[in-house]
């Protein structure tokens, strides 16, 4: 198996590298500090053709496989993994969701304008009781003649304060239980949307996170994405994609993590020798290393499966658990690296342990994925 990058991916790669040393990097601790949306950023990604990498040249996007949205997704999260999932989102869960399901008209409305970052979006399955059992949904769609009305409240959006539109999941039809979910796309304007608090989170602080209220929000019948019923299915399938970046977002904290170590372990003496001379210090930086190698190929695995037209959503849901097992880990052994030092804002992998966390939670959580996983191969996938 070949494991070389094409000259475009490397170009990309590089091209991600150089814009997330430059434009982002700089600010990061201080938005990570204050909670603060990287609108410039974000603006300046859509430019670049990096909030719609996937999307077809015909509707705006960068064309691009995703292979190169995993090395973009990498060294971006190496910077500042706050950028990463919203550059995240906005790729794998609102412009996929858009290009494979909805009509030319929601294409030309919403796709172009997202995937150039004119637009921002998001993506609401998760309510106060509908988590992990995603098909227990209580925010409801009633058409009533040339609209729909939605009632209902999501929470934990991410993109959520300052998103344009949202694909929202709303039961149209609860005799039908998960098939009768159905996905619409709404926008920030309408009346009846209620933004909620942006949530004091430990990590990724400068991306935003908020719960949704909908109110009698009519939203038009043209917006009914793909058909009524089939919500579930939209939500899954954009999901398994979206897992790939997440985990390449947790590749690109555990590097980051790995790159402090050995930097700090080079310059830091003790006993009148650096501290990579010590066989404990060797020791972690040897299995952070080949955690995150072993990763990283799964994840590139994924993408690849993916771009071939193959089955990925077991290695999808591996590259996530073991790239966000990675991510926790490399942070913690970074800061331990460290010492004292790992422990204040000063340094920077105590950020990269705040990040990290979410990353076995969100888009699925390490059980889910371990479930997704076992049942995958037990129906012999």
């Amino acid at each position: 198996m070949n494991f070389e990058l094409t000259e475009d991916q490397a170009a990309i790669r590089d091209a991600a590298r150089d814009f997330a040393e430059s434009e982002i990097a700089p600010s990061s601790s201080e938005r990570d500090a204050n909670s603060e949306f990287p609108f410039e950023i974000v603006k300046k990604l859509g430019e670049l053709g990096f909030m719609g990498m996937m999307v077809n040249h015909e509707w705006g996007g960068a064309g691009m496989d995703t292979v190169s949205y995993v090395l973009a997704i990498e060294e971006i999260s190496k910077k500042d993994a706050s950028v990463g999932v919203i550059m995240s989102v906005n790729n794998s869960l609102v412009c996929y969701g858009i290009e494979k399901f909805g009509t030319d008209f929601l294409k030309e409305k919403y796709l172009t304008p997202l995937a150039t970052g004119q637009m921002l979006g998001a993506f609401c399955l998760s309510e106060p009781e509908a988590g992990s059992d995603a098909t227990d949904q209580k925010t409801v769609a009633v058409l009533e003649g040339d609209h729909y009305v939605l009632n209902g409240m999501k929470n934990w959006i991410t993109n959520g304060v300052n998103a344009d539109v949202y694909l929202i999941q709303a039961m149209t039809d609860k005799s039908k239980g998960y098939k009768g979910i159905s996905t619409f796309i709404v926008e920030k304007k309408y009346d009846g949307i209620e933004i909620g608090k942006k949530e004091d989170k430990l990590g990724i602080r400068s991306s935003d996170t908020c719960t949704l209220g909908l109110n009698n929000v009519k939203v038009p019948k043209e917006n009914l994405l793909g058909e009524e019923g089939i919500g579930f299915k939209i939500a899954m399938e954009t999901l398994n994609g979206g897992r790939i970046g997440v985990a390449a977002q947790a590749l690109g904290i555990a590097q980051a993590s790995l790159e402090a170590a050995i930097k700090y372990s080079k310059e830091r003496k003790a006993f009148d020798a650096p501290i990579s001379n010590l066989q404990a210090i060797q020791f972690k930086i040897a299995e952070m290393a080949t955690l995150i190698e072993a990763a990283r190929l799964l994840i590139y695995q994924a993408a690849l499966n993916k771009d071939q037209g193959k089955k990925y959503v077991k290695e999808a849901s591996m590259g996530k658990l073991l790239a966000s097992q990675a991510a926790v880990h490399c942070a913690l052994e970074a800061i331990q690296v460290h010492g004292g030092y790992g422990y204040v804002r000063e340094y920077l992998v105590e950020r990269y342990l705040r990040d990290s966390k979410i990353t076995q939670i969100y888009e699925g959580t390490s059980e889910i994925q371990r479930i997704v996983v076992a049942r995958e191969l037990l129906r012999g996938g």
